[in-house]
């Protein structure tokens, strides 16, 4: 993208569902409720024929600094001195306050260009809020409706003028560059039972960060960052939209998602809420690696194991993170009674990656990524033919099937039909008949034999094709 565009404004004026009209997508939550949005949301903005990075902030108020509304408004100051260009989002329906003559101000002292946008001007009665925008000394407002998409070509002409035109459309780079293509198989693989395709190391990796409110989420994000990106403090639900943010670690672009604390559904009765738990339950979706953090004061609690049953549910590879390491007294004796939790509680992620960290020291972070990135191999991890049929008949030999109403059933053959996560096709007798014991014997088989620790396996039976079939009905 050319360029940066921030979209500012006090509460409530529709900057987020601008900010969702430019990017194309509902990202950013929407609400009556004033001070929805508090943290920077980035995304990329497509307007006609126009194409830049747009950022949606907190609604800008007076506050003190050290108040929840203080350090939100010190976080969109943060993206209106990174941004190139401010749309400043004033409500025409409603008319100017003061505090949108104190953001004019504010805006004219940062020196950098502004658009200034009347919102709601499809409303009746939205003429009057209209022309008292020239009063902020800004230029001449341009009218729009976020909600309806009305006047975006205005829009463009406005950010155009205010940017540049050799910025705004920047020339293309003609010069052709070479394309390291990888292919999932080599030439002739198919027919090579015991091939098995390396991991790839510099594949963007998308990781979610989830858990129980103030377990210390975008505390421990910030410290990966080095920087007061997300907003944190000592309340619990700050953060309601889920934030993407990117990196780089050891080389490896990570694009990394801050979500909303999940309470029990019992409890969760607002509206707002409801749409902050179901924005993080999509940002899980989006991501290949989850880290679920417990806070290890009162870890495992009954919500926390409810988040990794969630994360392996929607076939996730998952990491558990012990924050506020640095509040225990006996890091030795605490390490070892988790582990055994872990492992006790969390039957179905034996052997799942945890690590103990902490978001105020910067403690075990490096660790932590390392469990990100060893989980994602695992969770890619592809498994020859040749090797799963040798592993079958051992299997089968040491542990033989059951007998169903005397009849020994077979397994035949297998072959792993998916990654991400691994998931493995068995053809075999009757497979309505093989019980439950032996596909967990099965999946334990696999877990600890294959190196698969931490992330789910799927396990279909299909029932094998009978050579006789045809030939009784021929009888018949």
């Amino acid at each position: 993208m050319s360029f940066t565009v921030a979209i500012v404004g006090r509460p409530n004026v529709g900057k987020s569902t601008l900010f969702n009209r430019l990017v194309g997508k509902k990202l950013a939550l929407v609400d009556d409720t004033p001070g929805v949005t508090r943290d920077r949301r980035p995304g990329d903005a497509r307007l006609i024929d126009l194409k830049f990075r747009i950022v949606d902030t907190a609604g800008l108020e007076e506050a003190a600094p050290d108040t929840l509304q203080g350090r939100m408004r010190a976080q969109t100051e943060a993206a209106i001195d990174e941004a190139d260009l401010s749309l400043f989002v004033v409500d025409a329906k409603m008319g100017l306050t003061p505090v949108d003559q104190a953001l004019a101000d504010m805006l004219r002292r940062k020196g950098k260009p502004v658009v200034l946008v009347a919102n709601k001007s499809e409303a009746r009665g939205s003429d009057g809020g209209f022309y008292d925008a020239y009063t902020l000394g800004l230029g001449e407002p341009t009218p729009i409706s976020a909600e309806h998409g009305q006047g975006m070509l205005d829009l463009r002409d406005a950010i155009v003028a205010a940017i540049g035109e050799e910025r705004a459309y920047p020339e293309d780079d003609e010069a052709v560059t070479d394309i390291d293509v990888r292919a999932e198989m080599a030439e002739g693989a198919e027919e090579d039972e015991d091939y098995e395709p390396e991991y790839d190391e510099t594949k963007p990796l998308r990781v979610a960060i989830v858990g129980r409110p103030n377990a210390g989420k975008s505390t421990l994000i910030n410290r990966f960052l080095g920087e007061d990106r997300l907003l944190t403090g000592p309340e619990a639900g700050i953060t309601r939209d889920s934030i993407s943010v990117e990196w780089d670690w050891k080389g490896r672009t990570i694009k990394m998602f801050d979500t909303a604390g999940m309470r029990r559904k019992a409890k969760v009765q607002e509206k707002l809420e409801k749409l902050s738990v179901a924005d993080g339950l999509r940002a899980i979706r989006f991501a290949e690696t989850v880290v679920i953090v417990f806070d290890s004061t009162i870890p495992f609690e009954k919500q926390d194991l409810q988040i990794v049953d969630l994360v392996l549910r929607e076939g996730r590879a998952a990491v558990l993170a012990f924050n506020k390491w640095d509040l225990i007294d006996d890091p030795q004796a605490v390490l070892a009674e988790l582990r055994e939790k872990t492992d006790r509680l969390l039957p179905q992620a034996r052997g799942i990656r945890a690590v103990p960290v902490s978001g105020q020291t910067g403690r075990g972070l490096d660790k932590l990524m390392q469990a990100v990135i060893d989980t994602d191999r695992t969770w890619n991890r592809r498994i020859s033919t040749a090797k799963l049929n040798r592993w079958l008949d051992a299997q089968q030999t040491q542990h033989p099937p059951p007998a169903v109403s005397g009849r020994r059933l077979r397994l035949k053959y297998m072959t792993q039909v998916k990654a991400r996560p691994p998931g493995f096709m068995i053809s075999c007798t009757r497979p309505d008949a093989l019980p439950e014991s032996y596909i967990r014997y099965l999946t334990n088989g696999l877990r600890n034999d294959f190196n698969l620790p931490g992330v789910p396996i799927r396990i279909h039976f299909r029932a094998s094709d009978n050579p006789f079939a045809g030939r009784a009905k021929k009888k018949r």
